[in-house]
């Protein structure tokens, strides 16, 4: 019988268990009033269904968590958490995540907690009101299920020593435990950083205060988490980079040994303990310890070295000195920095000192990806940087290789030895494989022999590989939903044909329920979704060790209750579709005069300027891809991973200098603009070169509290008997960056492979922006006068919309054949479909232009059989066939 472990554990439709493992949890705070000034616009003009687009958006985007906050002085704050979170839980692909309910007011905080689903995190309760109202407030978060951050407040105010500190944890912690039966795990502490070396006598024990602080409530109270905000301990130093890394670094050695388990850090402090420089480090120690400070003494002295201190020089002096270090020490340091000027001299010299060139790989080179391994592990150390060190490891090993050869052809029995083999693939009829590329990266970071199929493999070519291979995982990517159904058929090969290893499954489209659902019942020997590169090494290292049953049979437990889960929930909450129809959003057609286009039918753009197209590119997904959560310019100054987040900005600019300035890309694009109806209810016609043309889509099928409406995107275009509307396609590509991926493959440079893919996503999405822009104000014309910013762009507040074949709104790919027929899309720009529709190259994007003003993107849910079958009626498909492409909608 397996034990329950006291896990921190959350879930809105899909759970999420905060494990030891577990690095950093990405909240996502823009359906928060005080932080989007368009969601806060929505939730005043009541335009609750099109504000639920902000919070879809977080979630496309990688939030685990969505805060949600209507402190407002304009708003009624029950009545709109009330509305937002009601309609909030009517969405799946928003409500899989957990949700923040927070305010400043617990009337609001109760107000959500009423609408919540799963189990939710309240921010915040505390002692500061005193002890009935901190009783009463716990008491309301525990009846609904919920976690609880605890601000360590008190009636005497904020705690300072540590025995306050202490003090004011343990009693709201005897509190919440002993009185009210709260479990340890679902309680967070901030016992409070403050600034060191301010010149104040009375601040110098802050840092020894907190650090045993953290000690004694993790005694006390080993359950509970220890979090703070690193970067407020050497706010005495703002602008002295050097000096605060070396600050946060000392003080986390001797936190996170003393139990914090938490932490808002600047990634400034991912300098490595050791190689802070000596009398730095000795200084830091002296301060934050409290050693050596009477007087002010220790404080002085640090303040009197930091004044010496330039990031420029200190780079330099750092390079001068680990260059004098052993050959070992300076192949570490050149991983773990991402430094590769000198590897090729370093490895030789290493190769000449070790008995044979493997050796050199199984000890140095293994010892330095093991020290990047734990700061990966330990969220010191971030998705770019760890890339660096495999462009470092790649050179190396190349260097090595030939003499490994030579070696082999002499002496057949010297083999490699026993690294674990992982076989990586993005399924057949997907040409989608940034994330693939990554998780490789980070699996041969962490001494794993990674064997990458690359794109569109099929099922019986991956299978073969692994077993003439001796894979021990294999690992399944894919970003289209027909991925997906090609998975379940992996999965079920893999049955057929007995094997054994463990499979896993990662991409943009997957998720823990579909895994669990459709893929895990095909397959007896172990099946996990990975939501990230991060968690792809815990879950390798564990399948490959002695716990890997464990962790299998605890998967197994886990999905079993979500495919129970699922098969309870959703039908009761979908209405008939004749009723869905019939609640369908009825504009004001007779108040509405279409624009008709200023240009007739298509539209062909080759080699459109890259310079143009750069001016709209948003870098909020980029850091997404490089799984540095938070929108741009925010991410910026993000205490945890702001730092590297510019540093990782401005290499991605000079890229983009270099693509623009040498034509890297060729950026091609077509539009397209035609009459069309609708039918009232979910055909659009088209009139295109004197033929009809009939659009299908799909209506919302979930039951809506009154007054709310069930959206399909024929309700944006005109019924037919109210007049003539107009509607208008279109296809972008960016052609020309396999090339240079390959080039820097060739190179062992995933970096920059992975920066190139990364920017061609963001260059074609910028293209999609900047055309739809101009068929706005020009090729269209019914925006003539619109004069937005590029952050207006982002945040979508121009009229219209463009929404895509496969995504939320219309997640049917074979309406994307009749898209790139009226465009002709394949002969004028190149691009082609695979055939579970993938566009290739797979830097391209397609989709509708809607014009209505009151046109919005919405997610489509789940719709029942009546409308699956209305559907391949009308569109002249099989049941069979309908089922296959829409599958992750059926309920």
């Amino acid at each position: 019988m397996s034990v329950i472990k006291p896990y921190l554990r959350l879930s809105g439709l899909e759970p999420l268990i905060v494990r030891p493992e577990t690095n950093f949890i990405n909240i996502g705070e823009r359906t928060n009033v005080t932080g989007s000034k368009k969601f806060a616009r929505l939730i005043r003009e009541n335009k609750y269904e099109e504000a639920l687009s902000v919070a879809r958006q977080q979630v496309e985007n990688g939030a685990q968590v969505i805060d949600i906050n209507m402190d407002d002085a304009l708003l009624d704050g029950v009545q709109a958490m009330t509305t937002f979170v009601n309609l909030l839980q009517s969405e799946p692909d928003i409500c899989k995540v957990p949700l923040m309910i927070d305010s400043s007011k617990f009337e609001i905080i109760e107000a959500g907690l009423k609408c919540v689903q799963g189990k939710c995190i309240v921010n915040s309760i505390s002692l500061k009101e005193g002890e009935q109202k901190f009783i009463e407030q716990a008491i309301t978060c525990q009846n609904y299920g919920a976690a609880v951050i605890v601000m360590a407040f008190d009636e005497k105010g904020q705690a300072d020593t540590e025995d306050r500190k202490v003090e004011i944890c343990h009693r709201a912690y005897k509190i919440l435990t002993e009185q009210l039966g709260f479990k340890g795990h679902d309680i967070i502490f901030d016992p409070n950083i403050f600034a060191v070396a301010t010149g104040l006598e009375e601040h110098n024990n802050y840092g020894v205060d907190f650090i045993e602080a953290t000690r004694r409530i993790k005694q006390l109270m080993p359950l509970a988490g220890v979090s703070g905000g690193v970067s407020n301990l050497s706010f005495s130093f703002r602008g002295n980079e050097p000096v605060r890394e070396a600050m946060h670094s000392v003080f986390l050695y001797y936190a996170i040994k003393a139990g914090m388990n938490m932490g808002i850090v600047n990634a400034g402090q991912l300098v490595v303990y050791d190689e802070i420089e000596p009398q730095l480090k000795q200084l830091c120690e002296d301060v934050i310890l409290n050693r050596n400070n009477t007087n002010n003494e220790a404080t002085d002295k640090l303040i009197t070295f930091a004044e010496t201190v330039k990031s420029e020089g200190k780079v330099e002096k750092k390079n001068d000195a680990w260059r004098d270090n052993t050959v070992e020490e300076r192949l570490k340091h050149a991983l773990v920095n991402g430094i590769t000027d000198y590897i090729d001299t370093d490895t030789e010299e290493a190769r000449q000192k070790y008995p044979r060139p493997l050796e050199v790989i199984e000890g140095p080179l293994m010892a330095g990806m093991d020290v990047v391994g734990d700061l990966f592990g330990a969220g010191k150390m971030f998705l770019p940087q760890v890339v660096k060190s495999a462009r470092v490891m790649k050179k190396s090993v190349a260097w090595l290789t030939p003499f490994i050869e030579e070696e082999k052809l002499a002496n057949p029995a010297a083999q490699a030895g026993g690294a674990g083999k992982v076989l990586l693939a993005t399924v057949k009829g997907d040409v989608h494989d940034i994330g693939k590329n990554i998780v490789g990266v980070v699996l041969g970071c962490n001494g794993y022999d990674v064997i990458d199929l690359g794109v569109m493999v099929p099922a019986d070519k991956i299978l073969d590989t692994a077993e003439r291979e001796g894979a021990h995982i294999i690992g399944l990517s894919g970003l289209i939903t027909p991925s997906l159904d090609e998975m379940v058929h992996v999965a079920h090969e893999m049955k057929r044909r007995n094997m054994k290893q463990p499979l896993l499954i990662g991409g943009a489209t997957t998720s823990r329920m579909h895994t669990a659902v459709k893929i895990a019942p095909q397959y007896d020997n172990g099946v996990m979704h990975i939501l990230d590169a991060s968690r792809s090494v815990t879950a390798v290292s564990t399948l490959l060790g002695k716990d890997k049953q464990e962790l299998l049979n605890k998967t197994s437990e886990e999905y079993e209750g979500l495919r129970q889960q699922f098969a309870n929930k959703n039908k009761k909450d979908l209405i008939a579709y004749k009723d869905a129809v019939a609640a369908k959003e009825s504009l004001d057609w007779d108040s509405y005069t279409p624009t008709q286009p200023a240009i007739d039918e298509v539209k062909v753009f080759k080699d459109f300027d890259l310079g143009e197209i750069a001016k709209y590119l948003d870098w909020s997904p980029f850091f997404i891809a490089w799984e540095m959560p938070g929108r741009y310019p925010q991410v910026l100054s993000d205490e945890k991973f702001g730092a590297e987040a510019t540093k990782l900005l401005a290499e991605a600019q000079k890229m983009v200098e270099r693509i623009v300035e040498e034509k890297w890309f060729t950026a091609d694009g077509v539009i397209g603009f035609w009459p069309a109806t609708s039918n009232n209810a979910d055909t659009i016609t088209i009139e295109a070169n004197g033929t009809e043309v009939k659009l299908e889509s799909l209506r919302q099928q979930s039951k809506k509290a009154a007054g709310h409406f069930n959206f399909s995107l024929a309700d944006f275009v005109m019924p037919k008997e109210k007049g003539q509307d107009y509607m208008g396609a279109f296809a972008v590509t960016i052609h020309g960056a396999k090339q240079h991926i390959d080039r820097f493959a060739a190179e062992f440079d995933d970096y920059n492979k992975i920066m190139v893919q990364v920017l061609a996503d963001r260059f074609v999405e910028a293209f999609a922006e900047c055309l739809h822009e101009k068929s706005r104000k020009e090729y269209w014309g019914y925006a003539k006068d619109e004069n937005l910013t590029n952050k207006d762009l982002i945040w979508e507040e121009y009229d219209g919309i463009r929404p895509a074949p496969g995504y939320p709104a219309c997640p049917d790919h074979t309406e994307k054949y009749k898209l790139f027929d009226l465009l002709k899309v394949t002969d004028n720009i190149g691009i082609t479909l695979t055939e579970s529709l993938a566009m290739d190259p797979p830097a391209s994007v397609c989709g509708w232009y809607f014009a209505h003003p009151k046109s919005h993107y919405f997610g489509l849910g789940k719709i029942g059989k009546d409308q699956l079958e209305d559907y391949a009626k009308r569109k002249g498909m099989s049941i069979e066939d309908a089922e296959r492409w829409l599958s992750p909608v059926l309920e």
